[in-house]
């Protein structure tokens, strides 16, 4: 190989990277942590390194020129290729102090995580911890996080999960609420009932409603993806919410609906982490920690 004949800088090509990604220069400045001068500086010593036009501005929005478009691939491919090579390197630390990301949902980040980090912060005051909370999975192989806690089994190879048990679900209302609706003794009878529904979908509706349901979207005439908005709005009386048993029956003001009918679903729950990643001390440590902490609460 003619190493001669690179003559850029990786930097620059990540710049190029998260710039063509994002689309404009002060989201992909947000994402790297860099001021957008900073990375405008970047971007501009790439395309004189090249001697190419990579980005014209339309708007507010930066477009991938006919050059652009042609090196994003690659482009990629050495990103990919340096995750890899971060994943491998962390994979083969042995210190125990450093830092570890946890990516949990908004009810499992407030209800459960806390008092698990706590302890564990008192056993290994090493290891300083960042919580993504997000309803939105986390990407492992990206390093959004480190460890993941989800109620899905991944499917990729390179992801270690294991199962740490089931959460149960029901709906959960105010005392108020439920006295105001009429007396229901199956599903089939919830047509005046209001549900907090995550977005405009009907992919809740589909699948209760092949139990036996009969949703519709006149039952979700509210809807937010923040489930810690959802339970404020129950809270107002402005309808139920499907909220996991272990956190729902915390709450003294939410009763759970339509008990003697039992609960509406079960979820998996699931702990993963990249295999690279599963080899690091650290990680590992708080992978295990984190295990046993929450396979406790679904026995």
């Amino acid at each position: 190989m003619t190493w001669k004949s690179v003559n850029f800088d990786w930097n620059h090509i990540r710049a190029f990277l998260v710039t063509s990604e994002e689309g404009t220069l002060s989201a992909a400045a947000k994402a790297l942590g860099l001021t957008q001068p900073t990375l405008s500086r970047q971007v501009c010593a790439l395309e004189t390194e090249l001697r190419l036009t990579l980005f014209e501005r339309v708007g507010q929005r930066l477009v991938l020129t006919n050059s652009g478009l042609e090196l994003l691939e690659y482009a990629r491919e050495m990103g990919n290729a340096a995750l890899d090579f971060s994943l491998a390197a962390t994979g083969q630390s042995q210190q125990i102090e450093g830092s570890v990301i946890v990516s949990a949902s908004e009810l499992t980040a407030t209800y459960m995580l806390p008092k698990i980090i706590a302890k564990l912060r008192r056993e290994e005051p090493g290891i300083d911890i960042e919580v993504v909370v997000s309803n939105e999975p986390s990407d492992l192989k990206r390093r959004e996080a480190d460890i993941a806690i989800r109620n899905f089994q991944p499917k990729q190879n390179d992801l270690i999960a294991k199962k740490l048990g089931e959460e149960v679900i029901w709906l959960y209302g105010t005392q108020q609420y439920l006295d105001n609706i009429a007396p229901i003794t199956d599903y089939s009878q919830v047509k005046d009932v209001q549900i907090i529904g995550f977005d405009r979908s009907n992919s809740v509706a589909d699948l209760l409603n092949k139990q036996g349901w009969k949703l519709s979207k006149q039952n979700f005439s509210l809807i937010t993806s923040s489930q810690l908005m959802q339970l404020a709005l129950c809270k107002e009386g402005q309808g139920l919410i499907f909220f996991p048993e272990k956190m729902g029956d915390q709450e003294p003001e939410l009763l759970r609906a339509f008990e003697h009918m039992g609960p509406v679903m079960t979820l998996p729950i699931w702990l993963v982490c990249h295999q690279e990643l599963r080899t690091c001390l650290r990680v590992r440590r708080v992978f295990d920690y984190i295990s046993t902490e929450l396979t406790v609460n679904f026995i």
